[in-house]
């Protein structure tokens, strides 16, 4: 992935259609900070309470392990708007 390619991300939400990338305000977002989906943004709205403090495996090809693998992130202490990148598991 290039500059370019980044820059497109930023502001997008994880999983969300190409057609309507940006976020709703009607709801709630962490930013994705570090690791191969570095700016994009996680929709937590529907999470109850605390997110899970060992991490949010999200499905990703852009990670060290390609089709299939996952990067972690894990929310950032005192800052539930950011959660940052702990690594790629398969």
């Amino acid at each position: 992935m290039n500059g370019d390619d980044e820059q497109l991300l930023r502001g997008r939400v994880y999983g969300h259609d190409h057609d309507d990338p940006g976020p709703r305000p009607d709801r709630r977002y962490a930013e994705l900070v570090g690791g191969p989906l570095d700016g994009l943004l996680l929709d937590i709205t529907d999470q109850a309470g605390e997110a899970p403090a060992t991490g949010v495996p999200l499905r990703t090809e852009l990670g060290r392990f390609g089709t299939g693998g996952r990067a972690v992130y894990t929310p950032r202490p005192g800052d539930p708007t950011r959660f940052d990148w702990t690594g790629d598991t398969p």
